[in-house]
């Protein structure tokens, strides 16, 4: 009976960290390409995005602080209660440039970074790149 309880407990352990995120409006995602975010270049992998206040996320993948970006209120129309994180793309550049959670009309619009205001200037149009998250 006691390994059994260990093992319950241990279960529970693991899984809470991903129960709180989809229960505080966060969005988690793996991301398949490196993608810039505040400046910040990070390497493709596991993240979660989750809101700080009214005005800013914190984008944590395998750093355990994470990083903290500002941001612009955004809604969606109603029809849309999908979870996706949406990066503008230049050629092989991505860049973070929303973050939608599922139930909300109203999402976050990341700064674009100076990087992305000169591939802007240069390119003619960004394409998006929707990545699901849950």
């Amino acid at each position: 009976m006691k390994p059994f309880r260990i093992t319950l407990y241990a279960a529970m352990l693991l899984a809470a960290p991903l129960s709180i995120a989809q229960t505080r409006g966060d969005a988690v995602a793996d991301i398949p390409f490196p993608f810039v975010a505040a400046g910040k270049t990070l390497p493709a992998g596991h993240y979660i995005v989750s809101p700080v206040g009214d005005h800013s996320l914190r984008i944590q993948g395998s750093a355990p602080q994470g990083i903290f970006v500002p941001t612009n209120v955004a809604q969606r129309a109603a029809s849309d209660n999908s979870c996706k994180l949406v990066f503008h793309h230049y050629g092989n550049s991505y860049f973070l440039s929303q973050v939608w959670v599922t139930g909300n009309t109203l999402g976050r619009q990341l700064l674009p970074s100076r990087a992305e205001r000169e591939l802007a200037a240069r390119a003619a149009t960004a394409e998006n790149t929707v990545v699901a998250a849950r």
